[in-house]
């Protein structure tokens, strides 16, 4: 599995999302600019010592993402203006779950693409988004449980 983030801006944020990578043996692939530099210290403290089990990707562009992995069939983009649940998609060891900045989430431009691939995660009414980092980890550990927990110790 993959777990795409385009443009992120929060250094602890990508870090929590590479340690949820690393505990669960999922590709972390990383579509510039970065709000951070890969070698940001926030970013390597909220990672601990599992950046060397973390397959780390980055991209210069949405379209530099190999075509593989912007596949209509394996891709499912997360914002809050989706009208299905997460829970609503049967996931796949080759999907690809894709993460939006935290100022503004995905663009528009990506979204009007997959119309019909994007999920929200519910929440009450006054609240408008979850932590990146938490977002990322619901759905990581939505799409494992739904496999079976593969190479985990489940």
């Amino acid at each position: 599995m993959h777990v795409v983030l385009v443009e992120p801006e929060i250094p602890p944020n990508t870090g929590n999302i590479a340690r949820t990578c690393a505990a669960t043996g999922t590709s972390l692939h990383l579509i510039k600019p970065l709000g951070f530099s890969v070698s940001d210290r926030y970013l390597r403290r909220a990672g601990v010592d599992y950046w060397h089990l973390v397959d780390v990707h980055i991209h210069e562009s949405w379209d530099a993402l190999p075509d593989n992995l912007r596949s209509p069939e394996h891709i499912h983009l997360f914002t809050s203006h989706a009208r299905l649940s997460y829970t609503d998609t049967e996931y796949r060891p080759d999907d690809v779950l894709v993460f939006g900045r935290e100022s503004v989430g995905l663009p528009q431009w990506i979204l009007s693409q997959f119309l019909d691939r994007q999920r929200k995660i519910p929440m009450a009414g006054a609240v408008r988004s979850l932590n990146l980092s938490n977002a990322a980890a619901i759905v990581v550990y939505e799409a494992m449980r739904q496999q079976g927990f593969p190479g985990l110790d489940a």
